[in-house]
């Protein structure tokens, strides 16, 4: 059973979602305000926080900022329909995706269920990493590292870098990248892979001179330097 934190101060949702995620093989926590909930997600008691942007005391921007200097803890964002802004913060902030209310309970299942599983993938593939320009991606044992060191991406930033890498010199559009990082198709306006995209992109340039991402208009993007596969 998969331990979830939900950091909301609707405590009729909460009361909800605690009932109904059980039949989904989920065991749900809540708190309801985003101190405690910072404090509680710190605790790495939990494989994924589901995470509202109004909340007292500390709003749901500030708890995933403080939240990222610790934690790579998958994150979906509980945002207000009609707040296209609050989504793209969520996301720039680390957030894993997002997720707009109204919702509805398969739609949050499916999601929590797509982010978990690039957290948790088979067994078989814990051998195969990626390696180009100093850059190593295992993304069975959730890792990036430049020379050793841990880039720090979240699941969703990891995935896209995966699959670029695997793909090295071929396009990859943005619908592939949705589906592979966020589990979901490509919605009209969605910005989200091109969010990631340059997250992904500034903790590379952080060692890198130059980052073989490259950008195809129309295309997608595109993985520019020679990968080596090792198991």
């Amino acid at each position: 059973m998969n331990r979830v934190l939900l950091i909301d101060d609707d405590t009729e949702l909460a009361s909800l979602l605690t009932e109904l995620l059980q039949y989904d093989d989920f065991q749900l926590d809540a708190v309801h305000d985003g101190q405690n909930g910072l404090q509680q997600a710190l605790l790495g008691q939990h494989e994924l926080v589901l995470l509202d942007v109004m909340l007292p005391q500390l709003n749901g921007f500030e708890v995933l900022k403080q939240l990222r200097q610790q934690s790579s803890v998958p994150v979906i964002m509980l945002t207000a329909r009609g707040e296209p802004a609050d989504r793209v913060l969520g996301l720039e902030h680390g957030a894993d995706d997002y997720l707009p209310k109204p919702f509805t309970e398969a739609e949050l299942v499916a999601r929590m269920k797509a982010v978990l599983r690039r957290y948790q993938p088979a067994q078989q593939e814990l051998g195969d990493s990626l390696v180009s320009a100093g850059v190593e991606v295992n993304i069975a044992k959730q890792t990036a590292l430049w020379q050793q060191q841990d880039l720090q991406m979240t699941s969703a930033e990891l995935a896209i870098l995966a699959c670029l890498m695997d793909n090295p010199g071929q396009p990859v559009d943005k619908e592939t990248l949705s589906l592979k990082a966020l589990g979901r198709r490509l919605m009209p306006f969605d910005r989200s892979v091109d969010m990631h995209v340059s997250h992904v992109r500034k903790k590379l340039a952080e060692h890198l001179p130059e980052v073989p991402i490259k950008t195809l208009r129309g295309r997608g993007y595109s993985w520019s330097a020679e990968v080596v596969r090792s198991s």
